[in-house]
């Protein structure tokens, strides 16, 4: 129980800092009829409510945060950049691919099946559930950084 509860702790906390330190705004490469559609995060009781709004009304370009369950590890793709991939669940039992860029930051490392994650990254829809990238900072500063978080470890 204290577990759950440090855990939670650590979830508000994150997205605490996260909303009061960057933008939450969906960004400028959306089109302009999506873009209207869209709505930042506003607290973190409601992460699993905006992956729902975003999956149900096809939005994208969102930066998002939230928290979940690894029920998959995928192969890497290295095709271009490469990408540590890995699917999570959220307590709404939305799923999630995470693509997060070895190129530009460190690999999750000893990621399992089960394991708690937490991210921060651009929500993109597709008919699974949808997909997280720029879970990294930005090497040229122009996109808001994202990160994972597990067991701990911040990797961005």
């Amino acid at each position: 129980m204290k577990k759950l509860l440090f855990v939670i702790a650590l979830l508000f906390a994150g997205f605490y800092y996260f909303s009061s330190k960057h933008s939450v705004t969906p960004s400028n490469e959306s089109n302009t009829a999506q873009s209207q559609s869209q709505r930042p995060i506003q607290s973190p009781n409601n992460s699993d409510a905006v992956f729902a709004n975003a999956f149900a009304n096809r939005l994208s370009n969102l930066q998002v945060s939230g928290q979940g369950i690894v029920i998959k590890l995928l192969p890497d793709d290295n095709s271009g950049s490469r990408h540590q991939k890995f699917i999570v669940k959220l307590a709404n039992g939305q799923t999630l691919l995470i693509a997060h860029n070895v190129d530009l930051a460190p690999r999750v490392s000893g990621l399992s099946k089960g394991d708690s994650v937490m991210f921060s990254g651009q929500y993109e829809w597709n008919a699974n559930g949808g997909l997280l990238h720029w879970t990294h900072r930005d090497p040229d500063g122009s996109h808001p950084s994202g990160w994972l978080k597990h067991q701990g470890q911040t990797y961005q």
